[in-house]
């Protein structure tokens, strides 16, 4: 019996030791250490967060407890519900849109050589702010075609198939034989065979006349035929020029269409030459002459991007254009670590290229998938920068978010309580995606 075991000390296995740190720090240091940022953590987000549900229970002046009106203002007032209608599409179509455009983009860059080339230009924008970012959209959505990119774009392309009008200014002067006729005009007399028949217009400054339009020519008069003339009968200078006659230095309008019209209906038509002149056949005789109102048709000025019908669209598109390539080069990172061993098993058990996408591509790169999701959804929840910029006054209100009606409320209508709750509401809404991305994380590092 050894002397331990005579002074009645426990036979079993000795009690197990506390560990020491690897690196022989003491929790007490090590909580010296984590202090400063504890407290800067405190005093940045656990203050201000505590303050604003405080805040969020007292009315505008901050001495009377007003309850949970300011929560009821969520739901009742309209600019309120607006921004929670216009963030629901946001959280709905933002994420999806720039996930998938980031996916493609992944996918088909692995299959060309110059891909890292351009997965570096995708990319480019995420290095802008989003303080320049809006100020470039709202040029390349501005109205008038010559400044605004997306608008040249789309009137080069209208035009293409449907031209417009070079007259949109064109009516007729004093002591015209023309009068107003459903968005034209008319002659007053109708006209007969053998004629030269005057189509005297102004309104036409001399630089805005079509390339191709000539001087203006007195047409000769034909025997069973109508002729005439349609052109600006406007001559620079006082004194210069005579009124209903073709002067020298005068315009034809190249290319106006003119009816023949009788009994409400057009018996014949033509165009008048580079010079102005037109002829018409016998069956024109007895009719009156009208200038149909499609040439004088105002230019196509494009589509109203930030006007209130597609402002959100058209600032989500500027917010796609930023975030794609981050979604493309997450999930980029996730293709490189498929294996490729199921990729060439499925191409030789007869899979075609769209089946290896959708069957195969896809699904192994869910967990990514759903992270770039989450995390682009808890970055529309808190969008501002790009509606406040990129949104005209006359469409902010149609374009309105929750954090940019929570600025609106706080520092233009006075109203902190119920900024206050709406900042609240917005961090109820993001906690809950921010808790799904961390336990799929944590999924993600434990395999």
């Amino acid at each position: 019996m050894t002397p331990a075991t005579a002074a009645g000390a426990p036979t079993g296995p000795a009690a197990p030791r506390r560990r020491k740190s690897v690196t022989g720090t003491r929790r007490t240091v090590a909580a010296l250490f984590l202090l400063p940022a504890l407290v800067l953590l405190g005093a940045l987000v656990v203050y201000p967060i505590g303050y604003s549900v405080v805040r969020s229970f007292y009315d505008a002046s901050g001495d009377g407890f007003a309850g949970f009106d300011n929560y009821k203002a969520l739901f009742t007032d309209d600019g309120i519900r607006t921004a929670l209608k216009n963030n629901i599409i946001w959280v709905v179509f933002a994420p999806a849109v720039a996930t998938a455009l980031g996916l493609v983009f992944a996918v088909l860059t692995e299959r060309v050589r110059w891909g890292t080339a351009f997965k570096l230009v995708v990319f480019m924008p995420m290095a802008i702010s989003m303080l320049a970012a809006g100020i470039i959209f709202r040029l390349v959505y501005d109205q008038d075609p010559d400044r605004g990119v997306a608008n040249a774009v789309w009137v080069g392309v209208h035009d293409t198939f449907a031209q417009s009008s070079a007259f949109p200014k064109a009516h007729p002067g004093r002591d015209s034989p023309l009068r107003p006729d459903r968005g034209g005009f008319i002659t007053s007399a109708t006209v007969r065979t053998g004629e030269w028949v005057a189509l005297p217009l102004v309104g036409v400054a001399p630089d805005q006349m079509p390339k191709s339009a000539k001087r203006a020519v007195q047409a000769e008069p034909e025997a069973g035929r109508i002729t005439g003339t349609a052109w600006q009968d406007f001559t620079r200078g006082k004194g210069v020029g005579r009124l209903g006659a073709v002067d020298p230095s005068e315009f034809g309008y190249a290319g106006m269409r003119i009816e023949a019209v009788r009994d409400g209906r057009v018996v014949a038509s033509t165009k008048a030459a580079d010079d102005g002149t037109f002829t018409l056949p016998a069956e024109a005789d007895g009719a009156r002459l009208r200038l149909p109102a499609g040439n004088f048709k105002a230019p196509y000025n494009g589509v109203d991007w930030l006007g209130p019908t597609l402002v959100t669209p058209a600032i989500i598109g500027a917010y796609v254009w930023m975030w794609a390539g981050f979604a493309m080069v997450l999930i980029a990172a996730g293709l490189a670590g498929v294996p490729r061993e199921l990729l060439e098993a499925a191409r030789v058990d007869g899979a075609n290229e769209w089946q290896m996408f959708r069957r195969v591509t896809v699904p192994l790169l869910a967990p990514v998938l759903a992270v770039v999701v989450v995390t682009l959804m808890i970055n529309v929840l808190k969008i501002f920068d790009l509606v406040f910029i990129i949104a005209p006054g006359s469409s902010q209100d149609d374009a309105n978010v929750l954090a940019l009606e929570l600025y609106r409320k706080g520092f233009s209508e006075g109203q902190p309580g119920i900024a206050s709750a709406i900042a609240v509401f917005l961090l109820l809404l993001v906690v809950p995606v921010m808790l799904f991305n961390m336990r799929r994380l944590r999924r993600e590092v434990r395999r």
